[in-house]
């Protein structure tokens, strides 16, 4: 399952994991510290963070609004898992691209997905697997939080309590 996937991987916040393997995202933003450890151009893994907050969310589906993509719904979104794979092409400190918010970017070209493979995810890019299995497996998350969806018409009640999923988690 993992074979052609590269061993490397950052972890990414939706929806921005998301945007750069179907969305167009052509630039991962960093900073300059990140990118001085060690990354080089080359194809990495793009690893899904656990984490989201209502406030990310909202930030990151209102860009996408602004350069006219369409944001997933979060229980649309996979998290904690690896989601596909990128070819990293230059590392840049300036870029014409709407994706771009500096201080560096990572220029990304070549997005392929994959089956979401669950992982657990660290800071900085880190190896995601070893010998054909995942290194740090994690559940899946896929799960909208208390209360409605922004600009939904109607919810249904929830039958049980529901965990508030929009809290900063690591990886």
């Amino acid at each position: 399952m993992t074979d052609d996937l590269p061993e490397i991987a950052p972890s990414v916040r939706q929806p921005w994991a998301w945007a750069i393997i179907h969305g167009g995202k052509d630039v991962e933003n960093r900073s300059a510290a990140a990118v001085r450890h060690g990354m080089r151009p080359g194809r990495i893994a793009i690893h899904a963070a656990k984490g989201l907050t209502r406030a990310e969310y909202e930030d990151a589906r209102d860009v996408m609004v602004r350069i006219g993509v369409a944001c997933p719904h979060p229980s649309d979104l996979i998290r904690g898992a690896v989601i596909g794979s990128v070819t990293v092409t230059a590392v840049v400190n300036a870029s014409d691209s709407p994706w771009f918010f500096g201080p560096r970017g990572l220029v990304l070209a070549d997005p392929k997905d994959c089956d979401p493979i669950p992982a657990r995810g660290a800071l900085g890019f880190f190896r995601w697997f070893g010998g054909g299995e995942p290194l740090l497996a994690a559940p899946l998350m896929r799960h909208w939080p208390n209360g409605p969806h922004p600009g939904a018409r109607a919810v249904s009640p929830p039958t049980a309590p529901t965990p508030d999923l929009f809290r900063e988690a690591p990886g």
